[in-house]
């Protein structure tokens, strides 16, 4: 098999099981934080760590709350596009969901304290999105054609160029962005409040008190479930021109 069809096959592969590969590598943080030396600077490196992940969900809702139905779906079983989206958030960079997943990993990776770990999740990441990104790459090149080949000629593929922005025509929907990431940010509030717990059992602090870590994970869970049964049981977030 030619080495581009192993990288499509394979990032095929992992766009279809792409929400349960990171849970594996979440459970690393334990045994991670569990053996890092204190250190000098925690407060700092939480703040920093928090600031990473806040970034990333930025970039995740901006970028959900401003393309159209097709696009930017959490379809799992196959590649879907019904259009090109080549302005806004896209015309500076080619993959803005994986832009946000990263800083996310990466505020997670920070908040272990372990600059080793910080690296290694970083190049696994590398790894891992550089095959699902070469698959829709390969997908949208023969679906689009010339049209994909004019825009990612330009655009970086993760590194936003911000000197290239062009405004998209659609306003940007609250609605998408409750109605699609609640789910993350529950996720993600719920590895900081059992990294931050974790973190205080293993040093033998008392655990029954109330945390900033705990607030956020409870206010998120509530929040997720309002929003599933809005989703599931009204009309309330249905926008028929979003996906």
């Amino acid at each position: 098999m030619a080495l581009k069809d192993s990288f499509e096959k394979s990032g095929n592969w992992l766009f279809r099981y792409r929400s349960y590969v990171p849970l594996i590598i979440l459970l690393t943080i334990f045994p991670v934080v569990r053996n890092a030396p204190n250190k000098q600077y925690e407060g700092l490196l939480t703040l920093f760590s928090i600031v990473l992940s806040m970034a990333g969900l930025v970039v995740r809702a901006y970028t959900i709350g401003t393309t159209p139905r097709g696009t930017s779906g959490r379809n799992t079983q196959k590649q879907v596009a019904e259009t090109l989206n080549t302005t806004g958030i896209y015309s500076i960079v080619r993959h803005p969901l994986y832009l946000g997943n990263f800083l996310m990993w990466a505020g997670l990776a920070v908040f272990t304290f372990n600059l080793g770990y910080f690296v290694i999740i970083i190049l696994v990441f590398w790894i891992y999105y550089e095959r699902i990104m070469f698959a829709e790459e390969a997908f949208l090149r023969r679906k689009f054609g010339q049209s994909f080949e004019a825009w990612s000629k330009n655009v970086p593929a993760i590194l936003p160029d911000f000197r290239l922005y062009r405004p998209t025509e659609l306003p940007f929907s609250i609605k998408s962005v409750l109605r699609r990431e609640y789910s993350g940010v529950l996720a993600l509030a719920a590895v900081y409040f059992a990294v931050d717990y974790f973190r205080i059992w293993i040093k033998g602090l008392p655990i029954f008190e109330w945390r900033i870590s705990a607030i956020v994970f409870i206010a998120a869970l509530l929040t997720a479930l309002v929003l599933r049964s809005l989703k599931h049981y009204t009309h309330w977030l249905t926008e028929e021109d979003r996906s």
